[in-house]
């Protein structure tokens, strides 16, 4: 099979370009590009590739080629056994002595766990969540509503964590249970979120798009939930094109994103769903995460001047991820200190959130090349986000 640097290597010869030169155009490492060329690296991050896909005008998967999902750790995968187990395993039949299940039950026990998902409560999720989906399995038909909004939720879950088969499982699922396009959309708004997370940004784009043209509204007389969805999928056209070096197509949907949201004037949450609040900051925030892809720091500080973070909730999952994009901006700029703080900040809002995420410790590891003694802080913040000293 063909690797990235192969292709790199191809695509950089046909543009007449030398190692040295497609280092200064890309702002990648010249020894990163000698390594890969040279196959003494056989993969590269989707970050890296994207900044040598837009110097050589190709499309990032051009260069990828197949999908290069970074997985969860061994820690994760024993944390999380249980509920793959009860999304991937057949429901189990009850026995003549178990109290069957009731849907309103059932319900009443996703009401009272859903602050557990906003609150990235994963500890008590781990032992939360493999009865309620066994509960919701043995429903029927009944309570096919109440599971497909539990199944939404594990795969959101089995995204954030980089569970990514167990997370097409669950998704897949509701996805073939969704009664009406907008039951649907809000399963694939999270799909989508897969998809780029596993790198299959082509992927991505075309779901996206596809989505967006179906849940397309007149303006003039669209629903609050309605902008919302279409919303929602705008963005994700964007984020898929940009990353994948379009963008033309990234500005035009976030553009039609931005009409949307003008259009409701406010930040709106369909149906109570913590997912899928929409509305003028969150075109904001993406468009700073745009700007962030692209390696536009000054970009992204000028946007987040604009943001009233102090209105998001603390632990608000797109909150979070613009205070490590503004983190990251702070830090390519020499700013450690602000990139550090803002690291700090996350860490305290949202302490089971942070060692998930692999981009802060790309930031972290940015910060500590920058300085030359690191405090106990930054060695503390090393170990919770898996950064080796």
């Amino acid at each position: 099979m063909t690797t990235a640097g192969q292709r790199i290597k191809e695509v950089r010869k046909r543009r007449g370009l030398s190692q040295r030169e497609l280092a200064e155009a890309s702002g990648v490492s010249l020894s990163i590009i000698r390594k890969l060329e040279q196959g003494e690296r056989e993969t590269a991050r989707l970050e890296t590739l994207r900044k040598l896909a837009h110097a050589l005008r190709v499309p990032t998967m051009r260069l990828a080629g197949e999908p290069n999902p970074e997985d969860a750790s061994a820690d994760t995968v024993a944390r999380w056994s249980a509920v793959r187990g009860a999304l991937e395993s057949p429901p189990i039949a009850l026995g003549l002595d178990d109290e069957p299940p009731t849907v309103s039950g059932v319900r009443a026990a996703l009401r009272d766990a859903t602050p557990l998902f906003s609150g990235d409560q994963y500890t008590a999720l781990s032992v939360l969540l493999p009865p309620l989906l066994r509960d919701a399995d043995a429903l029927g038909s009944e309570g096919r509503a109440v599971r497909v909004r539990l199944l939404q939720l594990a795969g959101w879950l089995m995204v954030q964590t980089r569970q990514f088969q167990a997370a097409e499982t669950a998704l897949e699922r509701a996805l073939d249970d969704a009664a009406d396009r907008m039951e649907g959309a809000a399963t694939v708004h999270t799909l989508c979120w897969l998809r780029l997370r596993q790198g299959e940004l082509g992927k991505a784009y075309n779901l996206a798009v596809k989505w967006a043209d179906e849940t397309e509204p007149r303006i003039s007389r669209a629903t609050p939930e309605e902008l919302s969805t279409w919303g929602w999928m705008l963005l994700r056209v964007s984020a898929a094109a940009v990353r994948n070096s379009q963008p033309g197509a990234a500005e035009d949907a976030l553009k039609l994103a931005t009409a949307a949201a003008v259009a409701l004037g406010r930040e709106h949450t369909p149906n109570n769903d913590f997912l899928r609040t929409f509305g003028p900051t969150t075109v904001k925030l993406k468009a700073a995460e745009n700007a962030s892809v692209i390696d536009r720091p000054d970009m992204v500080l000028r946007i987040a001047e604009r943001v009233p973070v102090f209105s998001l909730k603390p632990t608000s999952n797109n909150r979070n991820r613009h205070l490590l994009d503004v983190a990251d901006a702070y830090a390519k700029t020499g700013d450690y200190a602000e990139a550090f703080s803002k690291l700090e900040q996350i860490r305290a809002d949202s302490p089971e959130w942070l060692p998930n995420q692999r981009y802060a410790r790309d930031i972290l590891g940015r910060v500590i090349r920058g300085r030359r003694t690191l405090t106990s802080d930054m060695r503390t913040m090393a170990d919770v986000v898996g950064l080796p000293l």
